[in-house]
Protein backbone atom coordinates (compact mmCIF):
# COMPACT_ATOMS: atom_id res chain seq x y z
CA UNK A 1 0.00 0.00 0.00
CA UNK A 2 0.60 3.75 -0.17
CA UNK A 3 1.35 5.52 2.92
CA UNK A 4 3.06 9.08 3.77
CA UNK A 5 6.48 7.97 6.13
CA UNK A 6 8.92 10.44 8.04
CA UNK A 7 11.88 9.56 9.24
CA UNK A 8 13.39 12.35 11.18
CA UNK A 9 11.85 15.76 12.70
CA UNK A 10 11.40 18.48 10.08
CA UNK A 11 9.36 20.45 7.76
CA UNK A 12 6.52 19.13 5.02
CA UNK A 13 10.09 18.26 3.14
CA UNK A 14 10.17 15.16 5.51
CA UNK A 15 7.10 13.98 4.49
CA UNK A 16 8.02 10.79 2.03
CA UNK A 17 5.52 8.43 -0.37
CA UNK A 18 6.35 5.00 0.54
CA UNK A 19 4.88 1.56 -0.41
CA UNK A 20 5.02 -0.94 2.83
CA UNK A 21 2.91 -4.03 3.46
CA UNK A 22 -0.61 -3.60 4.43
CA UNK A 23 -1.44 -3.59 8.11
CA UNK A 24 -2.63 -6.63 10.00
CA UNK A 25 -5.21 -5.82 12.80
CA UNK A 26 -5.11 -7.41 15.68
CA UNK A 27 -8.01 -8.20 18.77
CA UNK A 28 -10.33 -5.89 18.75
CA UNK A 29 -9.16 -3.87 15.87
CA UNK A 30 -10.25 -3.72 12.16
CA UNK A 31 -8.68 -2.50 8.82
CA UNK A 32 -9.88 0.12 7.34
CA UNK A 33 -9.87 0.70 3.24
CA UNK A 34 -9.08 4.55 3.39
CA UNK A 35 -11.57 6.91 1.45
CA UNK A 36 -10.16 9.80 2.84
CA UNK A 37 -7.40 11.40 5.56
CA UNK A 38 -8.08 14.10 8.19
CA UNK A 39 -5.14 16.58 7.93
CA UNK A 40 -4.75 18.34 11.34
CA UNK A 41 -2.31 21.43 12.77
CA UNK A 42 -1.04 18.83 15.00
CA UNK A 43 0.42 16.50 12.01
CA UNK A 44 2.35 19.67 11.80
CA UNK A 45 3.46 19.60 15.28
CA UNK A 46 4.43 15.66 15.35
CA UNK A 47 6.29 16.43 12.00
CA UNK A 48 8.59 18.77 13.45
CA UNK A 49 9.24 17.29 16.78
CA UNK A 50 7.07 20.27 19.08
CA UNK A 51 4.85 17.76 20.19
CA UNK A 52 6.68 15.04 22.80
CA UNK A 53 6.06 11.58 21.30
CA UNK A 54 7.26 7.91 22.53
CA UNK A 55 7.14 6.36 19.04
CA UNK A 56 10.46 5.56 17.10
CA UNK A 57 10.86 6.45 13.57
CA UNK A 58 9.92 5.71 10.90
CA UNK A 59 6.54 7.68 11.62
CA UNK A 60 3.23 8.17 9.36
CA UNK A 61 1.02 10.93 10.62
CA UNK A 62 -2.67 11.20 10.58
CA UNK A 63 -5.16 10.33 13.25
CA UNK A 64 -8.47 9.86 11.79
CA UNK A 65 -10.01 8.80 8.56
CA UNK A 66 -13.35 7.71 6.79
CA UNK A 67 -13.08 4.47 5.16
CA UNK A 68 -15.01 1.07 4.86
CA UNK A 69 -13.87 -2.36 6.69
CA UNK A 70 -14.23 -5.38 5.17
CA UNK A 71 -17.81 -5.73 5.35
CA UNK A 72 -18.85 -3.30 3.99
CA UNK A 73 -19.48 -0.45 6.49
CA UNK A 74 -18.20 3.46 5.84
CA UNK A 75 -16.80 4.79 8.87
CA UNK A 76 -15.20 7.34 10.64
CA UNK A 77 -12.42 6.46 13.26
CA UNK A 78 -9.55 7.62 15.43
CA UNK A 79 -6.24 6.09 14.31
CA UNK A 80 -2.40 6.60 14.07
CA UNK A 81 -0.50 6.33 11.10
CA UNK A 82 -3.51 7.62 8.86
CA UNK A 83 -1.44 8.63 6.06
CA UNK A 84 -1.96 5.65 4.07
CA UNK A 85 -4.13 3.38 1.96
CA UNK A 86 -5.13 1.20 4.43
CA UNK A 87 -5.16 1.47 8.23
CA UNK A 88 -6.01 -0.43 11.39
CA UNK A 89 -8.15 1.03 14.48
CA UNK A 90 -9.68 -0.03 17.40
CA UNK A 91 -13.10 -1.49 17.21
CA UNK A 92 -14.31 1.08 20.09
CA UNK A 93 -12.90 4.14 17.78
CA UNK A 94 -14.66 3.49 14.88
CA UNK A 95 -18.44 5.28 13.95
CA UNK A 96 -20.58 4.11 10.93
CA UNK A 97 -21.72 7.12 9.09
CA UNK A 98 -23.83 7.49 6.31
CA UNK A 99 -23.58 7.26 2.71
CA UNK A 100 -24.87 10.40 1.55
CA UNK A 101 -22.28 12.51 4.15
CA UNK A 102 -19.06 14.08 2.06
CA UNK A 103 -15.51 12.38 4.18
CA UNK A 104 -14.27 16.24 4.69
CA UNK A 105 -17.82 16.90 6.73
CA UNK A 106 -17.33 13.89 8.41
CA UNK A 107 -13.46 14.28 9.37
CA UNK A 108 -14.15 17.69 10.35
CA UNK A 109 -16.48 16.58 12.85
CA UNK A 110 -13.83 14.09 14.36
CA UNK A 111 -10.63 16.12 15.64
CA UNK A 112 -11.69 19.43 15.09
CA UNK A 113 -15.43 19.25 16.16
CA UNK A 114 -14.40 17.32 19.11
CA UNK A 115 -12.18 19.96 20.00
CA UNK A 116 -14.80 22.98 19.61
CA UNK A 117 -16.87 21.33 21.60
CA UNK A 118 -14.61 20.92 24.37
CA UNK A 119 -12.95 23.70 24.64
CA UNK A 120 -16.33 25.81 24.69
CA UNK A 121 -18.13 23.45 27.64
CA UNK A 122 -15.15 21.90 29.16
CA UNK A 123 -12.08 24.68 29.04
CA UNK A 124 -14.31 27.96 28.96
CA UNK A 125 -17.18 26.62 30.69
CA UNK A 126 -19.17 28.80 28.34
CA UNK A 127 -22.03 30.64 30.27
CA UNK A 128 -25.00 32.12 28.53
CA UNK A 129 -24.92 35.72 27.34
CA UNK A 130 -20.93 35.73 27.68
CA UNK A 131 -18.66 37.30 24.36
CA UNK A 132 -16.07 34.87 23.10
CA UNK A 133 -13.51 35.69 20.86
CA UNK A 134 -12.14 33.06 18.38
CA UNK A 135 -8.51 33.38 16.78
CA UNK A 136 -7.82 31.44 13.40
CA UNK A 137 -11.75 31.72 13.04
CA UNK A 138 -11.93 30.38 9.39
CA UNK A 139 -9.35 27.82 10.47
CA UNK A 140 -10.53 24.04 10.92
CA UNK A 141 -10.99 24.06 14.92
CA UNK A 142 -12.09 28.02 14.59
CA UNK A 143 -14.42 27.68 11.99
CA UNK A 144 -16.81 25.11 13.79
CA UNK A 145 -16.06 26.79 17.72
CA UNK A 146 -17.72 30.09 16.28
CA UNK A 147 -20.87 28.29 14.97
CA UNK A 148 -20.91 26.38 17.96
CA UNK A 149 -20.41 29.18 20.46
CA UNK A 150 -23.71 30.71 18.81
CA UNK A 151 -25.17 27.87 19.08
CA UNK A 152 -24.11 26.97 22.99
CA UNK A 153 -25.84 30.89 23.54
CA UNK A 154 -22.73 33.13 23.39
CA UNK A 155 -24.33 36.72 23.50
CA UNK A 156 -21.40 38.02 21.22
CA UNK A 157 -19.22 35.88 18.72
CA UNK A 158 -16.10 38.21 17.49
CA UNK A 159 -13.64 36.58 15.11
CA UNK A 160 -9.84 37.28 14.51
CA UNK A 161 -8.78 36.22 10.71
CA UNK A 162 -5.89 37.03 9.14
CA UNK A 163 -7.15 37.86 5.41
CA UNK A 164 -10.63 39.60 4.28
CA UNK A 165 -11.91 36.49 2.87
CA UNK A 166 -11.20 34.66 5.95
CA UNK A 167 -13.60 37.54 7.50
CA UNK A 168 -15.99 37.29 4.75
CA UNK A 169 -16.29 33.31 6.00
CA UNK A 170 -16.31 34.12 9.22
CA UNK A 171 -19.13 36.51 9.42
CA UNK A 172 -21.01 34.02 7.13
CA UNK A 173 -20.67 31.50 9.89
CA UNK A 174 -22.28 33.77 12.49
CA UNK A 175 -19.41 35.83 14.04
CA UNK A 176 -20.87 39.38 14.76
CA UNK A 177 -17.95 41.40 13.95
CA UNK A 178 -14.05 40.49 12.94
CA UNK A 179 -12.06 41.96 14.90
CA UNK A 180 -8.53 42.93 16.32
CA UNK A 181 -6.69 43.77 19.83
CA UNK A 182 -7.41 45.87 21.75
CA UNK A 183 -10.74 44.70 21.78
CA UNK A 184 -13.10 48.09 21.95
CA UNK A 185 -15.36 46.01 25.01
CA UNK A 186 -13.85 43.23 26.97
CA UNK A 187 -14.98 39.37 26.22
CA UNK A 188 -15.36 37.12 29.01
CA UNK A 189 -13.47 33.97 26.71
CA UNK A 190 -10.62 33.83 24.24
CA UNK A 191 -9.90 30.76 22.39
CA UNK A 192 -6.22 30.99 21.23
CA UNK A 193 -4.67 28.72 19.01
CA UNK A 194 -1.75 30.73 17.76
CA UNK A 195 0.47 31.78 21.16
CA UNK A 196 3.00 34.05 20.38
CA UNK A 197 2.28 37.87 19.28
CA UNK A 198 -1.68 37.23 20.21
CA UNK A 199 -1.59 36.20 23.44
CA UNK A 200 -0.48 39.10 25.09
CA UNK A 201 -3.29 41.41 24.01
CA UNK A 202 -5.66 38.61 24.21
CA UNK A 203 -5.35 38.31 28.13
CA UNK A 204 -5.13 42.26 28.69
CA UNK A 205 -8.65 42.15 26.41
CA UNK A 206 -10.90 39.60 29.23
CA UNK A 207 -13.27 41.20 31.64
CA UNK A 208 -13.04 39.76 34.99
CA UNK A 209 -13.39 36.38 35.61
CA UNK A 210 -12.71 35.88 31.51
CA UNK A 211 -10.76 33.17 30.40
CA UNK A 212 -8.27 32.51 27.85
CA UNK A 213 -8.42 29.22 26.43
CA UNK A 214 -4.47 28.17 25.11
CA UNK A 215 -4.52 25.12 22.58
CA UNK A 216 -1.57 25.44 19.87
CA UNK A 217 1.24 27.44 18.99
CA UNK A 218 0.32 27.74 15.69
CA UNK A 219 2.26 30.66 15.78
CA UNK A 220 5.48 28.66 15.87
CA UNK A 221 6.86 31.71 18.04
CA UNK A 222 5.87 29.94 21.44
CA UNK A 223 4.16 30.99 24.71
CA UNK A 224 4.80 34.13 26.61
CA UNK A 225 5.49 33.83 30.37
CA UNK A 226 2.62 34.02 32.70
CA UNK A 227 2.86 36.00 35.67
CA UNK A 228 0.36 34.94 38.39
CA UNK A 229 0.54 38.72 39.88
CA UNK A 230 -0.77 39.76 36.55
CA UNK A 231 -3.86 37.37 36.66
CA UNK A 232 -4.48 38.41 39.85
CA UNK A 233 -4.48 42.05 39.02
CA UNK A 234 -6.83 41.80 36.11
CA UNK A 235 -8.88 39.00 37.51
CA UNK A 236 -8.46 36.21 34.87
CA UNK A 237 -7.22 32.99 34.16
CA UNK A 238 -5.59 30.94 31.72
CA UNK A 239 -6.69 27.30 30.81
CA UNK A 240 -4.17 25.08 28.94
CA UNK A 241 -6.32 22.21 26.68
CA UNK A 242 -5.30 19.26 24.96
CA UNK A 243 -7.93 16.99 23.39
CA UNK A 244 -6.45 14.18 24.51
CA UNK A 245 -7.16 14.97 28.13
CA UNK A 246 -10.58 16.15 27.37
CA UNK A 247 -11.29 12.24 25.57
CA UNK A 248 -9.93 10.59 28.50
CA UNK A 249 -12.78 10.72 30.21
CA UNK A 250 -15.79 8.69 30.11
CA UNK A 251 -18.12 9.79 27.48
CA UNK A 252 -15.92 12.45 26.22
CA UNK A 253 -16.73 11.30 22.66
CA UNK A 254 -19.81 9.22 21.31
CA UNK A 255 -21.54 12.23 23.59
CA UNK A 256 -20.51 15.28 21.61
CA UNK A 257 -20.00 13.32 18.53
CA UNK A 258 -23.77 12.36 18.79
CA UNK A 259 -24.89 16.29 19.43
CA UNK A 260 -22.32 17.24 16.16
CA UNK A 261 -23.82 14.54 14.01
CA UNK A 262 -27.56 16.12 15.11
CA UNK A 263 -26.70 19.51 14.71
CA UNK A 264 -25.43 18.81 10.86
CA UNK A 265 -28.39 17.17 10.79
CA UNK A 266 -30.59 19.69 11.56
CA UNK A 267 -28.83 22.21 9.38
CA UNK A 268 -27.42 24.01 12.37
CA UNK A 269 -23.87 23.35 12.09
CA UNK A 270 -22.10 23.84 8.61
CA UNK A 271 -18.66 22.33 8.56
CA UNK A 272 -16.30 24.28 6.48
CA UNK A 273 -14.87 22.03 3.93
CA UNK A 274 -11.37 22.89 2.32
CA UNK A 275 -8.53 21.89 -0.23
CA UNK A 276 -8.46 18.22 -0.91
CA UNK A 277 -4.96 17.27 -2.37
CA UNK A 278 -4.03 13.50 -3.20
CA UNK A 279 -2.15 11.60 -0.51
CA UNK A 280 1.01 11.99 -2.85
CA UNK A 281 0.71 15.26 -2.03
CA UNK A 282 1.00 15.30 1.56
CA UNK A 283 3.98 17.81 1.60
CA UNK A 284 1.86 20.55 -0.63
CA UNK A 285 -0.79 19.85 2.04
CA UNK A 286 1.51 20.97 4.97
CA UNK A 287 3.18 23.96 3.12
CA UNK A 288 0.17 25.40 2.14
CA UNK A 289 -1.28 24.54 5.97
CA UNK A 290 1.50 26.50 7.74
CA UNK A 291 1.48 29.09 5.16
CA UNK A 292 -2.40 29.69 6.75
CA UNK A 293 -3.82 29.42 2.37
CA UNK A 294 -6.89 27.20 3.73
CA UNK A 295 -9.80 27.44 5.51
CA UNK A 296 -12.19 24.44 7.12
CA UNK A 297 -11.66 20.95 7.33
CA UNK A 298 -8.29 19.77 4.73
CA UNK A 299 -8.35 16.36 3.20
CA UNK A 300 -6.22 14.15 1.74
CA UNK A 301 -7.68 11.23 -0.99
CA UNK A 302 -5.52 7.90 -1.44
Amino acid sequence: MLAIQFDCFGGPEVLTPVELPSPVPGPEEVLITVEAVGVNFADTHQTDGSYPMADSFPLIPGSEVVGRTPDGRRVLARVTGGYAQQVVARQSAVVEIPEELPAAQALALLMQGLTAWHLLRTAARLREGEAVVVHAAAGGVGSLAVQLAREFGAGRVLAQVSSPAKAELALRLGADAVVEYPLERKADVVLDAGGGPLFGPALHSLAPFGRLVTYGNASRAGFPQVDPALLHQLGVSVVGFRLRHALAAPGATSGPLKELFGLVAEGRLKPVTGASYPLTEARRAHEDLLARRTTGKVVLVP
